[in-house]
């Protein structure tokens, strides 16, 4: 409020440039804070047909994340997403850049948007953890029923899988799980012949604990998430994936 003071009063009670000198004075706080760490924030999401929208406002302290004018802040910058249809990172920040830079000057902390994501699919599914600072989207190939997608979206959450299935698990995720397992192998003073064999054991174990679909269902552990979704409709299959943490 008394930065709104004082920019009426320097603008001379023209709104507009007072408008003007409070986004200024955001985008310098921002510069200012550019080295501070913003682990704090919220992620919220919005599923709108076949596309799902999910995007994180982060911030530095939990004081800030936790007020309503701040989540509100994030629904907004959601809301211009969803109603632009925005692709990616890049295009949301070229939307909404100066907004993002404002909150910084209301709060005085360093506010930023380090995720965003849209996904397309027959049927989607999210879930947000109770925190706020981690969730996940899901995209299936058909309807399925609403207790399960949950779950599934729950379980993607809460285990951080790489990918949805062992065939787009990132080259570059594979080579270096293949590296460590040469390593570790190495390390237990396995003979050099055999490192690669071990190698690519340990790497089949990586992919079904860190793939969505291999994955044990925390719920019941005898049966992979794919199973799991199985049991539910023989035809359905996950077909999008995409998931962010503060935390990670």
């Amino acid at each position: 409020m008394m930065d709104c003071k004082a920019a009426l009063k320097e603008s001379n009670c023209d709104f507009d440039k007072a408008k003007d000198i409070i986004r200024e004075k955001g985008k310098l706080v921002a510069d200012k804070r550019a080295d501070r760490t913003a682990t704090e924030g919220v992620v919220v999401y919005k599923i709108n047909g076949g596309k799902g929208y999910m995007l994180c406002l982060a911030c530095e302290t939990d004081f800030v994340a936790k007020n309503a004018d701040f989540g509100a802040s994030a629904e907004e910058i959601l809301a211009e997403a969803v109603a632009k249809d925005v692709a990616d990172l890049e295009g949301l920040l070229a939307l909404v850049g100066d907004k993002v830079a404002e909150k910084s000057g209301q709060t005085g902390e360093k506010v930023e948007l380090p995720f965003y994501a849209k996904v397309e699919a027959p049927y989607i599914d999210a879930y947000v953890h109770t925190n706020k600072k981690l969730g996940a989207m899901v995209g299936f190939n058909k309807t399925i029923p609403a207790e399960v997608s949950h779950d599934v979206c729950m379980q993607a959450t809460a285990m951080a899988p790489v990918s949805i299935d062992e065939g787009d698990v990132p080259a570059a995720v594979l080579e270096k799980e293949r590296e460590i397992g040469r390593e570790q192998a190495r390390q237990e003073g396995k003979p050099e012949a055999m490192l690669d064999k071990i190698a690519e054991g340990k790497l089949a174990k990586f992919i079904k604990e860190n793939t969505l679909v291999n994955q044990a269902l925390v719920k019941n552990p005898k049966e992979t998430v794919g199973q799991f979704i199985a049991a539910a409709d023989p035809g359905a299959k996950v077909v999008a994936y995409r998931r962010f943490s503060l935390n990670d």
